[in-house]
């Protein structure tokens, strides 16, 4: 619905039919920041004016889990954090990537090191399409997937390789070896979400 430079891709009363007629079908849905506070907007709720910290993502999550889908998953990969969750002041504080995953009576945040590449073209498509993937193999649940497509994701971006000018694709096929490479150490990490929790991560 909104792409990575801002546009809107969709136009307003197609985001109505998104929002009214398939949310109370989703099983998970998977925005960006952009597209969580696009739908928020056009269904009139009040909303923070910008992102400073991890709670705002919480916030994002749980008011848009009232609009239908069992889960929401707020993607937090254009927007890095510094090492306590909060917006870095600059680019050099760049820390963590935080995907918020919220149900009804649960949310998890996913927390991942954040990865200085210019491979990233078509990370939410991808997350969104492992986490499919994910469930239609079997997962044991939805968090289950999510934190396999996250470390799916997260490989694809450490095993890329620059492909031609601008922004390339993350490596799709990490996991498919015709030679033998480097295995690839996930820095995921999984935390249950508290109201009161400051969930600093430390140096």
């Amino acid at each position: 619905m909104v792409a990575t430079t801002g546009a809107q891709l969709l136009p307003n009363a197609a985001v109505t039919n998104v929002r009214t007629q398939l949310l109370p079908l989703t099983t998970i849905l998977t925005p960006n920041i952009s597209e969580a506070r696009l739908l928020l907007e056009n269904a009139g709720a009040k909303i923070t004016p910008e992102i400073k910290n991890v709670k705002d993502l919480v916030q994002l999550a749980i008011l848009l889990q009232t609009m239908g889908p069992k889960y929401v998953l707020v993607k937090g990969g254009h927007m890095p954090f510094d090492k306590d969750l909060n917006i870095p002041q600059q680019a050099i504080e760049e820390k963590y990537v935080v995907d918020v995953l919220h149900t009804d009576d649960r949310t998890t945040v996913f927390i991942t090191e954040f990865s200085y590449s210019k491979n990233t073209h078509g990370t939410g498509c991808s997350l969104a399409s492992a986490i499919a993937s994910n469930l239609a193999l079997g997962s044991s649940s939805v968090p289950d997937a999510v934190e396999k497509a996250c470390r799916y994701i997260e490989a694809g971006i450490k095993t890329s390789a620059d492909l031609g000018h601008g922004s390339g694709p993350i490596n799709h096929f990490h996991s498919v070896r015709m030679v033998r490479e480097p295995s690839c150490e996930s820095s995921l990490r999984m935390r249950e979400w508290t109201a009161d929790d400051g969930l600093g991560c430390g140096p």
